[in-house]
C-alpha cells in the first residue's frame, strides 16, 4: 500500500458499503460540570468513513470515546450491530473493543516501549497468547508495512527516536494490528506539517479502500475531511447540526457549515499562493 508523500487522497465514492447501520448513537448526553453532549443522534453505516467536525469543545472526542466505553454517557445508548455497548450482557464491551482500532490524538505511544512493543499493545492479551510470539511479530511487521514504515529499521526504536509523522504512523499501525472492522481516529493529523498531514490522510484513505473498514474520524482538518469522507457530521452545542456528503457540506447554506467550508477554501487559496513562484 504505497502512499506518495504530499499527494492528495483520491475522492471516495459517496456512502459505500451495504447500507447497514454499524454504529448508532442514540440520544447521547454527557456533562463534565457543564453539558458537553446534549442529545446526539447519529448513525454510521458499514464500510463508510464519517468525519466529525465542529467548534472546539463541542464534544467530538467525547462522543468517539463513548463508542468503546472510555467515557460512559449520562444518558442514551450506543449500539454496535444493533446491540447495546452498555447492555448488561457480561463481556459485551470487551467483545466490542476486540473489533475496534483506536488512533489516539498525538499517537499516545508509551515512551519506555519499543515500536514493536507499542504496536503489539494493540492486540488484546488473550488474542496475543492464542497467536503466539511468532505470529504476533508477523502481525506487527505487516501493520508497520501497511503504514509505509520499514519494520527492520524501526522495530527496536523508542518513540523519542522517531519524527512526529513516524510516531503518528506507529499509532496507526497499533490500531491496525488487531485487524479491526471499525477504526476510530481522534485528531490523527494534529501537530503535523502539511506534507505529513497529506501523507497520513492518504494512508487513512488507502486503509479504508483496501479493507472496507468502518471509520469515524474526529478532525479539525476540514480539507482532509472533505477528501476522505463519505459523509461529514458537524457537532455544535452538543448536538448534530448537519450531516451529509462532502458535496452537500460545500453547498449548505447553514452559517456555521459555511464558516467551516470557507475556512477550507481559504486554506486551499493560501496553499496555492505559497506554491506560486
Amino acid at each position: 500500500m504505497a502512499a506518495t508523500v504530499g499527494s492528495a487522497p483520491a475522492r471516495r465514492p459517496a456512502v459505500r458499503g451495504s447500507g447497514e447501520a454499524v454504529i448508532e448513537y442514540r440520544d447521547i448526553h454527557k456533562a463534565f460540570d457543564v453539558p458537553v453532549l446534549a442529545g446526539v443522534d447519529l448513525t454510521v453505516m458499514r464500510g463508510e468513513t464519517l468525519s466529525l467536525v465542529g467548534p472546539s469543545g463541542t464534544g467530538k472526542s467525547v462522543l468517539l470515546k463513548t463508542t468503546i466505553g472510555l467515557i460512559v454517557p449520562d444518558r442514551g445508548d450506543v449500539r454496535v450491530d444493533g446491540e447495546s455497548v452498555y447492555s448488561t450482557r457480561r463481556g459485551r464491551l470487551e467483545e466490542i473493543r476486540h473489533r475496534v482500532g483506536y488512533v489516539f490524538q498525538y499517537a499516545a505511544l508509551f515512551d519506555s516501549l519499543t515500536v514493536y512493543e507499542n504496536v503489539a499493545q494493540g492486540l488484546h492479551d488473550d488474542v496475543a497468547k492464542k497467536l503466539g510470539s511468532r505470529e504476533v511479530l508477523r502481525r506487527v511487521v505487516d501493520s508497520l508495512e501497511d503504514v509505509n514504515l520499514d519494520a527492520a529499521q524501526v522495530l527496536a526504536k523508542l518513540p523519542a527516536e522517531l519524527s512526529g509523522g513516524m510516531r503518528k504512523r506507529v499509532g496507526l499501525a497499533r490500531a491496525l494490528v488487531g485487524r479491526p472492522d471499525i477504526i476510530l481516529y481522534d485528531e490523527p493529523v494534529t501537530g503535523l506539517d502539511p506534507v505529513n498531514t497529506a501523507a497520513v490522510d492518504k494512508l487513512i484513505s488507502d486503509i479504508g479502500q483496501k479493507t472496507g473498514v468502518t471509520s469515524i474520524l474526529v478532525t479539525h482538518d476540514i480539507e482532509g475531511a472533505l477528501l476522505l469522507s463519505d459523509r461529514i457530521a458537524l457537532l455544535d452545542h452538543g448536538r448534530v447540526r448537519f450531516v451529509g456528503t462532502p458535496e452537500e457540506f460545500r453547498r449548505s447554506e447553514d452559517p456555521l457549515v459555511r464558516a467551516f467550508a470557507d475556512r477550507e477554501a481559504a486554506a486551499a487559496a493560501a496553499l496555492k499562493i505559497m506554491e506560486e513562484p
